[in-house]
């Protein structure tokens, strides 16, 4: 770990023991943004988990029927059926913050003639399979959207989790240790002066005191 070289001075200490403070009240309020990025994190994922198994259900119904009206059908009638939907989705995108996270919010209208079934072929000429297959499918259209916000919100989080755990990691292993062993080092430097200073005021002192002895004895002679 490189150290930081940096003149042995009251000033320089002071202004490293102010760096020092600024950085472990940094490292604390990180240290709780990553928690509750966490926090926030596996809550998403959670409810993530959730509308995928519900999804997989859903698609499992879907692709069973679908296969069973492809079977029992002409595929000229299959692809009529569902060449022309008369229903017709908007996708509206707006953003939201979590924890400094910009995170998407997906909102679908719908809009057309025969809202809520779905069906935009008649059903004189079509299996039931096929019915069943699409209400199965426009009924989890919500979720599969749900879906998607939750898992490019669940992404942008663990990006910014990684980010704040560099961040903490380098403040705990890297700068803080390097702002106290500069300290120390400080601390140890002027310690070394003052006792310096000590020594030599002391052999000043005894200096003074032997010429004045000196003195005092030539005066009496």
């Amino acid at each position: 770990m490189a150290e930081i070289r940096v003149n042995p001075t009251r000033m320089e200490l002071k202004k490293l023991q102010g760096r020092y403070t600024t950085a472990r009240r940094g490292h604390k309020l990180l240290k709780d943004k990553r928690d509750e990025l966490m926090k926030q994190f596996l809550e998403v994922v959670r409810e993530d988990k959730l509308l995928r198994e519900k999804v997989e259900a859903a698609l499992e119904k879907f692709y069973r029927g679908f296969t069973v009206a492809s079977a029992s059908g002409h595929p000229k009638m299959l692809e009529e059926a569902l060449l022309c939907p008369k229903n017709e989705a908007s996708l509206k995108v707006s953003y939201k913050n979590v924890m400094s996270v910009t995170v998407p919010a997906f909102e679908m209208n719908l809009s057309g003639d025969r809202l809520g079934d779905g069906f935009n072929y008649g059903l004189a000429f079509t299996s039931g399979e096929l019915d069943v297959s699409i209400r199965e499918l426009n009924s989890i259209l919500g979720d599969i959207l749900r879906m998607a916000e939750l898992e490019k919100t669940a992404q942008l989080l663990a990006e910014e989790i990684e980010r704040t755990r560099r961040r903490v990691n380098a403040l705990e292993y890297i700068m803080m240790p390097q702002y106290l062993t500069a300290i120390k080092s400080i601390k140890m430097k002027l310690d070394e002066n003052e006792r310096g200073n000590t020594t030599r005021l002391m052999k000043v002192k005894d200096m003074m005191l032997k010429e004045q002895l000196q003195s005092n004895t030539e005066e009496d002679e």
